[in-house]
Parts: structure tokens; C-alpha cells; sequence
């Protein structure tokens, strides 16, 4: 009696409720059916797209990591899947797949019955295309409305694609559980075995993990899952695609232990590339169109990363600084970025002790801290650009004055000061107030011109400030952008704007972005190969410590500001630069007495890393020598001499013409003097 009284309660109610669905659906049917009917066909690309990781690639190709969102896929076509797979998915889900028009009244009265008679939801009333549907053109929405517009688009997509199309489609779309999206990443999810190897009792796992991913995931509900794996042997044993035998066998087969997910690397290098990506219009109008691109879109991108100079640059900088603790208290650290002047390809990305979710913070591309004398390259381009050349000659005592608050600027700790020297020795040697000087003659707004085309002063928080101190290295600038800069001297002038990406494609293999753009002349050869000539001296001045290895040519500055708060060396080779920032990250904090040191000047460690890490990278490459100058007197010799209203007073030597000889060394100037009277300029006001 108790299984007929079961049978007559279950047709009772399912008829209940089909009159009832039948007299809501009598007004709205017409309604919806006809408006779905006439509409424009659906085609398969409007179909919403389907969420891809993108991946990312080094220089050289290889793998780098997966960046997305919530959604792991890993899109495979209909003949990767092995046809257990298919066939066990088809079981549970659809048996009749390739039988029904899209909409199966019958395997869903069956399943109505099922589920009645089991208590629970043991069978799904939708077909394969139903569920394609709801999940790429409606939701998950619980209402006769949706359901009608779910049958009539399937039925309709069913005459607009074959059913392998709508196979393979929803193979990649359904959800497994843990994040895994399609067959292709559910497969390594829990398995972590190639598509081609998976077994019928894994297929069975798989296929009872799509009705409700989270009560069947068997690192959770283990039992749940063996009891739904149970079920779907039993159904592919039911349509003949299994012995009843080998079932029993795969039922008792271990579940998996541990989801196997892949892990997105995360590196400055990487947070750099992302943040430039997701600000970059052609992956979108608006900040969640670049979102949903970069996270979900399915794009390579080829990166200028490169494994090598990573590793290098991490090792030099982590054993260059004291570690925190007694010889470190106040926490110094270094920060690296080397790129390659030919292109503006950034290799490797240092920007602080190591990335974390803690520490993401990047030194090397978003610190913007006072770069010191590396700054006065911008002075000496602008010197030699204007007509002097290197041994023009120019007044270096100090102190020197500025001329509207008449603060003093000196030389301490910056070299050498005192008397006339060339430009090429005030290099070498740092000297302030030499500097100043050649700046105050030549007209302050040149070097700002200067800086500017060679990519600083960009970001409107940080302007260059007309102020007296800037041509010795008070404005602000990152690692990455001095590191430019000097890669445009590098370069015979050509300035490159630093770029971490090389291209990056759609999913179809279409070009979005090319990385790396055609060069700007921001300045002439002559101005470059006689500047990197000149900046050679570095290596016999304030960086004797840090001549390359096998005598390669090199070039540099050391830059260091008040109280060591800020070090700094940049240098070059014809095909590399590379930059050094050593500091407290947290702000600018004195590191005096760090390692036990008194003063810390950019030869104490900037240098140092630079040169560990340089001998090291460029070991085994090319390596050419910079570009022949003319001779130096048809460069230009003449003497800098302030004219009146300039942010620096006249120094005392600026009321004489010096008669220089050559000293012994070939560096540095002695001097003789006559007394001669000032002669009339005009006011030069920047």
C-alpha cells in the first residue's frame, strides 16, 4: 500500500502544480514566447563571453602567471575532452542531449517524479541547453518567467547551433566547485592530471559535482561525495556505458585530498605591469571594462620580464644593505630597476625588501623620493646643449648663495670645491656649487626643459619647482624615471618611455597593445655621446669603488641628499641601465650611522649593488664601448660666468677670466687669474 499511496500523492501534486503553472502561464505565455520568437536570431557571439584567466609571459615566452578573477577556466575544444567525460556528464545531466530539440518534457516529468519520490534532488529537470542558457543569456532567478524564456532560447538555440557547439560550450562554462570553471581547470583542480588521463570514476566525480558543487565537494563532505559519485556510476551503468562490475570497482577509489589551484605569482614587476594595464584605455573605456579585460578576458600578454635580472637584482640588493637590527635601526633598504636603453624595456623590478600583501609598496616605480646629484645630469645636458663643453670651466667654491633668501649651498660631502674646474672634473667630482653655477648661467628653465623631456616632472603631484636647490637633486623623482632618463643618454639621445610590456592579444590573437613605441630625439648625439664621455669620470671620482668588471665602459652618478636620508647611483652601459635607490622606505629618515658608518653617500651601497649586480647580468654579453666624441675643443670650451639677477649670486671668481693649464692627472684645473671688469648682461631671471 505505502508505495501506491507514494505514487498517487506524487501525480496528485505534480498535477496540482502543472494546472496551476498552465493557468498563471495562460496570460504571459503569448506574451513572452512571441517577443523571443520575432526578436533577432541569437547568434553564438552574443552569447555572453566566457570568463578566462589571462596569462602572462616573460620576455622570452615562458609562463609567467595567470591573473583572475574569481573564475579559474581553462578553455579546451570538444575534441580535447576525452569521451568519458562527455559521456558521463551526458548520464547525469542530459541522457537525451542528442535526442530532444533543447527542451525535454519528458526527462523533466521524470525528474519531477525522481526528486518526489528520493526526497531530495536526485535528477535535473533542465536539458544541457536550457542550463547554456541561463547561464550566458538569463540568471539563476526562480520565476515561470525565466523558465519560459529558458526553454523557448533553447529550442531556439538549438536550430542556431549544432550540438557539439553547445556541447563544447557548456563544457567549458559549468562550475565544479573550488573555483574551477569548465572540464580543462576542474580537471587540475582536483586531479591535477593532463585532461587526457582522467578515469570513469574521476568523469563520475566531475559530473556529480555540477548540480550542487558546494554539498559534493569531496574535500569537504567526503561521504556527500562519494554518495553523488555513487549515483552517477549508477546512471552510466543504467545507459549501458558502464558494467556493473567496474562501477563497484571506481566506487571505491580514494577521493582527492587537496585542490590543486594555480597560484597567481605576485611581484613588484607584476603589480607594476597590472596597475599600468587596468589605467590603460584600450582595454576599455571605463575602470571595470579594463577590469573585466585584464581578469577575465582571456589575453596574452608578453611582458619585458626577464628571469635573469630578477634574480640577480633580488640577490644583490638583499646583501648589499645591513639587515635589519643593530647595524640597520633604522631599517634601510635598496630598490633596483635596470631597462634597456634601446627600448625602454624594463628587465627586472626590486621596489622593496620582497612583495607581499603587506608590503606592496614599490620604491622603484612609485617612490618618489629627492634623487641628489644624479640629478645634475639634467644641468650638464642642458650646459652642453646651450654650447659649453667639458672643460668649460666654472667656479666651485663654496658655499655659493642663493640669491633670494641668501641661503648657503656648499660642497660638504659632495667632492671637491674651491677655485675654477671644468665641467668634466665638477662631474666627476660632484661639486655643488659648480653646478649651481653652470645651471644660473645657462638659465635654470633649461635644465627644467631638460628634465622634463627626459620624462620627469610628469606626474602633477610632483612638478619641478623653480626653487634654487634644484639643479643639485632636491625635486622628486622614482628609481624607474631617473633610470629613463639616463637610458636616453645611453641611447645617443633617443628618449623611450619605460614600458613593461612588449604586446598583448586578445583571445583571438588580435594585437591590443603594442609596448614598446618608437624613440623620441629628445636630444643630439653630440650632446649624448659627450655627456655618457663625460660621466665616465664618475669611476675615477666619487665611484672609484665601482669599475666593472674586464674594464667595460660604464657610466654614472652617485646622488646623495641631506643627512643621507637618500642614496642613489645611476649607471650605464651602451645596453644596459640600471638604477640603485637605497633609503627608509617609510619616509625620509637619516642613515647615518648605518653598518656602523658615519655619513652614507651613494658610493657607500647604491654604487656597490650597482656594480655586484651589473657584473653579474653582463657577464657574457656584448660589450661595446660609447660612441667616439669629437675633440674637445670643437665641442666648446668657454667659461661659465652667472649673469646678474640669477637665483645664484656672482661668485668671486666671476669678476675674472681664468688661464687654465692642465694638471698632472688630466681631471682637475689649476687655475691663474687677471682682474678684468664685469662685463654687461642681461637679466636671465628662469
Amino acid at each position: 500500500m505505502r508505495p501506491l499511496v507514494r505514487f498517487a500523492l506524487v501525480i496528485s501534486v505534480a498535477s496540482a502544480m502543472l494546472a496551476s503553472a498552465l493557468y498563471a502561464l495562460k496570460i504571459p505565455f503569448k506574451e513572452v514566447t512571441s517577443d523571443l520568437w520575432l526578436a533577432q536570431a541569437t547568434k553564438l557571439g552574443e552569447l555572453t563571453e566566457l570568463s578566462q584567466p589571462s596569462v602572462v609571459y616573460d620576455r622570452s615566452g615562458a609562463f609567467l602567471t595567470l591573473l583572475k578573477a574569481e573564475e579559474n577556466r581553462k578553455p579546451v575544444t570538444l575534441d580535447q575532452v576525452p569521451p568519458v567525460i562527455v559521456q558521463a556528464i551526458l548520464d547525469v545531466e542530459d541522457e537525451n542531449f542528442y535526442e530532444h530539440d533543447g527542451f525535454d518534457l519528458r526527462s523533466t516529468a521524470r525528474a519531477v517524479l525522481t526528486n518526489a519520490d528520493a526526497g531530495s534532488i536526485r535528477q535535473g529537470g533542465s536539458t544541457i541547453t536550457q542550463q547554456l542558457v541561463k547561464k550566458t543569456l538569463l540568471n539563476d532567478e526562480r520565476s515561470v518567467d525565466r523558465k519560459v524564456k529558458e526553454a523557448v532560447l533553447a529550442t531556439r538555440l538549438e536550430k542556431e547551433l549544432t550540438k557539439e557547439q553547445i556541447l563544447e560550450r557548456y563544457l567549458n562554462l559549468v562550475y565544479f566547485g573550488n573555483g574551477a570553471y569548465g572540464v580543462g581547470a576542474a580537471t587540475e583542480t582536483y586531479f591535477n592530471i593532463p585532461l587526457a588521463q582522467v578515469s570513469p570514476g574521476q568523469a563520475a566525480l566531475l559530473a556529480g559535482l555540477i548540480r550542487n558543487p558546494l554539498a559534493n565537494d569531496p574535500f569537504r563532505n567526503p561521504e556527500q561525495a562519494k554518495t553523488r559519485r555513487a549515483t552517477a556510476l549508477s546512471q552510466m551503468v543504467g545507459n549501458g556505458h558502464l558494467s556493473q562490475e567496474e562501477a563497484t570497482r571506481l566506487n571505491e577509489e580514494p577521493l582527492p585530498a587537496a585542490p590543486n589551484k594555480p597560484q597567481e605569482r605576485q611581484s613588484y614587476f607584476l603589480e607594476a605591469l597590472k596597475q599600468r594595464l587596468l589605467d590603460d584605455p584600450r582595454l576599455g573605456e571605463t575602470p571595470p571594462d579594463r577590469y573585466d579585460t585584464l581578469f577575465r578576458g582571456g589575453l596574452s600578454i608578453y611582458t619585458t620580464f626577464d628571469p635573469k635580472a630578477q634574480q640577480l637584482a633580488e640577490e644583490a640588493t638583499n646583501s648589499g644593505v645591513p639587515p635589519p637590527g643593530r647595524s640597520n635601526p633604522m631599517g634601510a633598504i635598496a630598490a633596483l630597476v635596470t631597462v634597456d636603453p634601446a627600448n625602454g624595456a624594463v628587465r627586472a623590478v626590486v621596489g622593496g625588501p620582497g612583495f607581499s600583501e603587506q608590503n606592496k609598496f614599490d620604491i622603484a616605480t612609485q617612490g618618489y623620493r629627492q634623487p641628489g646629484s644624479t640629478f645634475k645630469l639634467f644641468t650638464l645636458l642642458a650646459a652642453l646643449e646651450a654650447g659649453y663643453g667639458p672643460d668649460s670651466s666654472v667656479d666651485a667654491s663654496g658655499p655659493c648663495i642663493a640669491s633670494y633668501d641668501k641661503r648657503p649651498i656648499d660642497n660638504a660631502g659632495d667632492g671637491i670645491g674651491g677655485g675654477y674646474m671644468s665641467m668634466a672634473a665638477a662631474t666627476s667630482g660632484s661639486v655643488n656649487c659648480a653646478f649651481e653655477r653652470m645651471a644660473a648661467t645657462i638659465g635654470f628653465n633649461k635644465v627644467i626643459d631638460m628634465a622634463k623631456r627626459l620624462g620627469l616632472g610628469q606626474n602633477p603631484k610632483y612638478p619641478i619647482q623653480n626653487v634654487a636647490t634644484m639643479p643639485i637633486g632636491v625635486e622628486e623623482a622614482t628609481p624607474l624615471e631617473m633610470a629613463a632618463a639616463y637610458a636616453a643618454v645611453a641611447n645617443d639621445g633617443v628618449y623611450h618611455t619605460p614600458t613593461f610590456i612588449d604586446r598583448v592579444e586578445d583571445r583571438t590573437g588580435r594585437l591590443l597593445i603594442k609596448g614598446t613605441a618608437e624613440g623620441k630625439r629628445v636630444m643630439s648625439q653630440l650632446v649624448a655621446r659627450t655627456a655618457a664621455d663625460i660621466q665616465t669620470g664618475v669611476f675615477g671620482g666619487t665611484a672609484t669603488c665601482c669599475r666593472l668588471n674586464g674594464n667595460r665602459p660604464a657610466a654614472g652618478k652617485t646622488g646623495t641628499t641631506d643627512e643621507s636620508k637618500n642614496t642613489w647611483f645611476a649607471g650605464y652601459t651602451p645596453n644596459n641601465t640600471t638604477v640603485v635607490w637605497v633609503g627608509v622606505p617609510s619616509g625620509n629618515v637619516s642613515m647615518r650611522g648605518l653598518g656602523g658608518r658615519g655619513a652614507v653617500y651613494g658610493a657607500t651601497y647604491a654604487a656597490p649593488i650597482w656594480k655586484r649586480f651589473m657584473d653579474a647580468y653582463m657577464a657574457g654579453q656584448p660589450a661595446p664601448g660609447f660612441q667616439l666624441v669629437p675633440p674637445r675643443q670643437a665641442i666648446g670650451s668657454r667659461t661659465f660666468v652667472v649673469p646678474r639677477g640669477a637665483p645664484i649670486l656672482p661668485g668671486s671668481g666671476d669678476a675674472v677670466s681664468p688661464i687654465t693649464r692642465r694638471g698632472q692627472t688630466g681631471t682637475y684645473r689649476t687655475t691663474q687669474t687677471y682682474r678684468r671688469s664685469t662685463p654687461r648682461t642681461s637679466s636671465n631671471r628662469p
